[in-house]
């Protein structure tokens, strides 16, 4: 037992990923190219990843909303652990990742569960909710700019229904958000979305350190 988390290290994160980690060997070959390229932090911790399509299975979910994609490797997770009849809707805007997300859902042959949009996640989110789908996912992944986490999160409460879950990545931020020094653009706007969510009616929630910090909040 232990009144508190355990740090990880490099060799203590091995080890974790050496005894629990289940990838096929398409997600493997996207991690590690995702991780040859220059911006490879944006990639969803593999460990994490994971959970998350463990808590899709356990939702039973069938229709999931994905805010950030990147080159896909939560994507691919999330969708392989998806029923044939469900679908991810994945909101980008960058065709220079998303084009090696497409290639690897393609090979992986999940590609026609997943609704690629590249426009800003905020009008896809609108677009989704004027189209008559509130209270119909569900789950959420957030996983994009901290300035608009708050909006993302609000748009995703009505998106999703009750019962449904959302996770939102990096609320811990490397630990720059214990640092009062840090008055960041980026930090500061994720301080304000942790402390609306600690005293948030609507949900039941946990702040879990796993990846970079990550939420999950259940609508009630």
């Amino acid at each position: 037992m232990s009144k508190r988390t355990l740090g990880l290290d490099e060799a203590l994160h091995d080890y974790l990923l050496s005894v629990s980690l289940r990838e096929t060997p398409l997600q493997r070959a996207l991690r590690e190219e995702t991780d040859g390229l220059e911006r490879a932090a944006m990639r969803t911790a593999a460990e994490q990843a994971q959970f998350l399509a463990l808590m899709i299975r356990i939702l039973g979910a069938r229709r999931v909303v994905e805010v950030g994609t990147f080159t896909g490797y939560g994507t691919l997770t999330m969708a392989l652990a998806l029923p044939p009849e469900g679908r991810i809707v994945a909101c980008d805007t960058s065709e220079q990742w998303t084009s090696i997300a497409r290639r690897y859902w393609a090979e992986a042959g999940v590609a026609d569960r997943i609704d690629l949009r590249l426009a800003p996640a905020l009008d896809t989110l609108e677009d989704l909710l004027a189209s008559g789908a509130s209270d119909t996912f569900d789950f959420a992944y957030i996983d994009a700019d901290k300035i608009n986490m708050s909006a993302y999160f609000e748009q995703c409460m009505r998106l999703v229904r009750p019962g449904g879950v959302i996770a939102v990545d990096n609320v811990l931020w490397g630990g720059s958000v214990a640092d009062p020094a840090d008055l960041s653009e980026d930090t500061s706007a994720i301080r304000a979305f942790n402390d609306k969510r600690r005293d948030d009616p609507r949900i039941e929630f946990s702040l879990l350190p796993i990846g970079d910090g990550l939420t999950i909040a259940r609508r009630r």
